[in-house]
């Protein structure tokens, strides 16, 4: 791999960087006030309050006599004056309440203040006990004394920050976007304050929405519960909103997902504002951000079991294929978080595994990382890196995946999919790891494809191998991800950003999505829960329809479909189908321990029959594109290419046979047949 000249290629952190465009009221006040006006103000600030109790303590006086203090009272107010700021300022002192930053107080601020106030009161009190003067001072005087301080400086704490969250707004509010609030929880609650005391972002929050019918008309942090969520079209519309925002995780994704599309259609946006457990990270800031695409799935996401996980993954050295994907790499950042004792990083992208190793190092710099180039069809280069790190668990993601390029070119698919996942469960096999996980897809159900028919000939692979040895031999089957390289996601944001037109195959495609992350937990959690043998699938909810994902894509873009950008149906690409399955008619959707995931349980396969076609495809990979077809209907059960290549392939299908006296028995299966699938390589 080359490197550019200078290069830095030390494992050093970096200074992490500053983040411009960040409300410069969220930076520590340290680093906004210089430390000589810090002292200056608190001074100031010291003699503010001594004139302030000097004050409230004559008008006790004031108050005590109606306005006319007689003159041995007068006297009294002169003796005592001193003791009374003294005093009251020792206890402001002592309790810190005069540092309270006045635009930002709180109600834990005057908490403080009365504290301060009560004991200032009572340090008087006592003080002209001990001097003998509290038999001539009026036992009134001490109450009102101690109210009209609360008051006072209650009212001068709360003047400077209702002028910031309230006068200035408004008369700025032409230059401010008027928004709604979803939700009136605490959350809700917590961001309005949060918009109020904010200068940047720019926001006056013009009232809230809530689905409890009860609390419509009520007041919250001063301003009005409007209506539900599904009257936002009609409310914002009223109230001349411009963006509704969700605080993140008040409603499902089902409700933002029709809020987006309600409120897309009069102009408004929607965004969300991070949850808590992303403030407390130190990840995020409260800047709101538009409506992510994991947000319009049609459930919620699935989360790990984190403990099955650990136990799974914790002090092991595991075996990342595919290691810089999509779903790869975020398969290596999850295992990581699990604390393995190495992680070994392999993928035929040098690139990718360039920065992917940067990224995890600094992301753990304790974890060791072995980054290795190679390809999982190369027999000799993955023996020699099982020799050499011996890993205890393999998380198999490395395919061709993209459907129209493996139709065009099926050799490869067959080579990569299916020989080189064999390759590596020999491997595996050899080296008697712990667990082997191996990431499938839905298009494996029935497939119209070449990749779909290559990933199910990989999980007969896989299944026909298992309980050979003690390794657990485990199959995960999803849907589309979400965001992966060449997925629908990035391809619509590309037509977006160029001004369109989208193109969709067909308005009836469905298809079932899952997130990145999803993926990579689900692929944790099974190598977790299998024993061996299995196919696991995740409970994906219901199919999307990609039209509609368009759509919503276009919306949350602040576009209209058909005035900014168009949508075309381009008409089926060679190997797709309209809508996905996750089981086929033979298997059994099972229960595991996990309330997401389930088991497909079928017949038991024919180990030897699969070893003949596993042959049979080995002897034309390099060949004639409708003879590598032809091997594979004969080998997947309910594959039915679905292009112009077809006729041809089930022609060629048709006339081929197996001699029953070359089929194999289930020990060609094992370590011992290495040196027989040489071709594989």
């Amino acid at each position: 791999m080359s490197v550019a000249k200078g290069a830095d290629l030390s494992h050093s952190s970096s200074v992490p960087p500053t983040h411009e465009g960040s409300d410069a009221s969220d930076r520590p006040l340290r680093s906004r006030v210089p430390r000589s006006l810090l002292a200056f103000r608190s001074i100031g600030l010291v003699a503010v309050h001594g004139l302030i109790f000097s004050a409230v303590y004559a008008l006790a006086f004031l108050v005590r006599f109606d306005g006319a203090i007689p003159s041995v009272e007068l006297a009294l107010v002169a003796s005592t004056l001193p003791i009374v700021v003294g005093v009251k300022l020792l206890a402001i002192l002592a309790t810190g309440s005069h540092r309270g930053w006045l635009r930002y107080v709180t109600f834990a601020d005057l908490v403080k203040l009365v504290e301060a106030t009560t004991l200032g009161s009572i340090g008087f009190a006592l003080t002209c006990l001990l001097i003998g003067d509290i038999e001539t001072i009026p036992h009134a005087i001490f109450i009102l004394d101690w109210a009209g301080t609360v008051l006072v400086l209650s009212a001068a704490r709360g003047v400077s920050r209702l002028v910031r969250e309230r006068l200035h707004p408004w008369l700025a509010s032409r230059s401010y976007e008027r928004v709604l609030v979803a939700g009136s929880g605490e959350a809700s609650e917590t961001l309005v304050r949060k918009l109020r005391t904010s200068s940047l972002l720019k926001m006056r929050v013009v009232g809230f929405l809530d689905a409890d019918k009860a609390s419509h008309g009520l007041m919250v942090a001063g301003l009005p519960i409007l209506g539900a969520l599904e009257e936002a079209r009609r409310i914002a519309a009223r109230y001349r909103v411009d963006t509704v925002l969700v605080p993140s995780p008040s409603y499902s994704s089902r409700a933002i997902r029709a809020l987006v599309a309600s409120c897309g259609e009069i102009g408004v946006k929607v965004k969300v504002v991070p949850g808590f457990e992303a403030l407390l990270s130190g990840g995020l800031t409260v800047q709101p951000r538009d409506v992510d695409i994991n947000d319009l799935l049609c459930r919620e996401p699935v989360r790990l079991d984190t403990d099955s996980v650990n136990a799974f993954l914790n002090g092991k050295m595991v075996l990342v294929t595919g290691a810089s994907g999509s779903i790869g790499s975020v398969i290596c950042r999850q295992v990581l978080a699990f604390r393995p004792a190495g992680i070994v990083l392999v993928d035929h992208n040098e690139n990718g595994i360039f920065y992917l190793e940067r990224e995890l190092h600094a992301l753990r710099p304790e974890c060791p990382l072995y980054p290795c180039i190679g390809n999982i069809a190369d027999a000799n280069r993955l023996r020699t890196l099982f020799g050499r790190y011996r890993p205890q668990v393999v998380l198999h993601a490395a395919a061709h995946k993209h459907v129209p390029l493996m139709e065009a070119n099926p050799g490869e698919a067959v080579k990569n999919n299916v020989l080189g996942t064999r390759t590596l469960v020999e491997e595996a096999l050899r080296h008697q790891v712990e667990a082997f996980v191996m990431i499938s897809t839905d298009k494996a159900v029935n497939p119209t494809s070449v990749m779909g028919a290559c990933k199910r000939m990989a999980e007969m692979v896989v299944e026909s191998l298992s309980g050979l040895t003690g390794t657990r031999l485990v199959t995960v089957r999803f849907g589309n991800v979400l965001g992966s390289t060449g997925s629908v996601v990035p391809i619509f944001k590309e037509q977006i950003r160029t001004g369109g037109p989208i193109t969709v195959t067909h308005p009836d495609m469905t298809r079932f999505f899952m997130t990145i992350p999803e993926a990579a937990q689900l692929v944790l959690q099974a190598g977790a829960l299998g024993s061996s043998g299995e196919i696991f699938v995740l409970d994906m909810g219901e199919p999307v329809k990609v039209l509609a994902l368009a759509r919503d894509m276009i919306r949350r873009s602040g576009l209209q479909e058909g005035r900014d950008i168009e949508i075309v149906f381009t008409g089926l690409r060679p190997g797709e189908k309209l809508f996905e399955e996750l089981y086929n008619a033979s298997e059994a959707r099972l229960p595991t321990t996990h309330p997401k995931i389930f088991r497909a349980k079928h017949a038991a396969l024919s180990s030897a029959k699969v070893w003949d076609h596993f042959n049979d495809l080995a002897k034309v990979i390099d060949g004639a594109p409708e003879d590598v077809i032809a091997a594979l209907i004969d080998a997947v059960p309910g594959y039915r290419p679905g292009r112009s290549l077809a006729p041809r392939a089930l022609e060629t299908a048709s006339d081929r046979t197996v001699d029953p006296s070359d089929s194999s028995s289930a020990e060609r299966f094992g370590v011992a047949s290495r040196e027989e699938t040489t071709l594989a390589s």
